[in-house]
């Protein structure tokens, strides 16, 4: 996999990001720009409603589970849809795709690409790219969510943590994954993968009603579970993720030196499969486990465990005492 790029050397503290966000790029090397046009009219209503209708159902959870109930049924469906799509990302787009922590078999690559495609957070070539881009200048100016961008004052900070969360989904301009991810683009079955996107999201959206549906054998089977497994489930996943882009990079502890302010944010963890153990993430980013220290429970380290010993899974980068000792604070 070819590494991600990197930065200049960031300053002690980040510096308002109120500036243009994308680096000028360096056209006597070949180096492409951002997508130049604007997302069209037609991708920036799909985005809204992605974002807008699971998000109503998730605020609609708590009163419909008190008057409707929440099945078995609809717990089975739920979870899976949750933890299937949720290791998707964390450990297909994230630790595998975006920084290489260990290199899979093909069948175990696609799995994961298509995996956390039903996770509904866009193409895996745009994921990675955007992540790509976060690490090569976190905090700093070039960073798409970073929740400092506005300044360090309440007003400000209230204004990036917005932006951090969600705010940057809707910018116009985004990361080239010819720039950012062009190892992903060169691979054919990846890029089929980021090309089947739209008919993945159906997927992720249908599934859970259709199994409701048929395993009750009931019209309301099938409605509760696409409330549950596909709107609410959606939802979720989707504001645990953000999450790590704002509230891990505003608090939480931060025992390793890095050049960000990322931190670990402890109660996002069991949800977030191990990723809000962010601070030792951003010091060592290829590691596979980010939760190191004693107490850290990291769920998708576990799993990467598992396919290494199944053999799906080689050169796993697992945390090494003396890499952990240099960095510590």
């Amino acid at each position: 996999m070819t590494p991600p790029p990197t930065a200049s050397t960031a300053p002690a503290a980040p510096r308002n990001l109120a500036a243009p966000a994308q680096p000028r790029p360096d056209r006597s090397r070949g180096e492409p720009v951002l997508d130049p046009a604007p997302k069209t009219s037609r991708e920036q209503v799909a985005l809204f409603l992605f974002i807008t209708i699971p998000f109503l159902a998730l605020i609609a959870a708590v009163p419909v589970a008190w008057g409707w109930g929440l099945g078995p049924l609809d717990v089975a469906i739920a979870g899976s849809a949750y933890v299937i799509t949720g290791l998707g990302v964390t450990v297909g787009f994230h630790r595998h795709f975006t920084h290489g922590s260990f290199r899979a078999t093909r069948p175990l690559r696609v799995a994961l690409a298509v995996a956390g495609s039903l996770a509904i957070e866009g193409p895996v070539t745009r994921w990675v790219a955007d992540h790509r881009r976060h690490h090569a200048f976190s905090d700093r100016e070039g960073d798409p969510h970073s929740p400092w961008r506005y300044g360090e004052t309440i007003p400000a900070l209230t204004k990036g943590l917005f932006h951090a969360h969600v705010g940057w989904l809707f910018d116009a301009e985004q990361a080239n994954p010819r720039r950012y991810a062009p190892d992903l683009l060169a691979d054919r079955n990846v890029a089929r993968v980021a090309r089947a996107f739209p008919a993945l999201v159906a997927c992720s959206v249908l599934l859970p009603p259709a199994l409701g549906g048929l395993l009750s054998w009931s019209w309301q089977g099938a409605l509760t579970a696409f409330f549950w497994g596909s709107l609410v489930r959606i939802s979720l996943l989707h504001h645990v993720t953000w999450s790590i882009n704002s509230i891990c990079h505003a608090i939480g502890e931060r025992p390793f030196r890095s050049r960000d302010r990322s931190g670990n944010v402890w109660w996002l963890a069991l949800l977030s499969f191990g990723e809000s153990w962010h601070n030792l993430h951003h010091a060592d980013p290829t590691c596979a486990r980010h939760g190191v220290l004693r107490g850290q429970i990291d769920p998708s380290a576990r799993v990467i465990r598992i396919f290494e010993r199944l053999g799906l899974a080689t050169d796993v980068r697992w945390p090494r005492a003396d890499r952990l000792a240099a960095r510590r604070t």
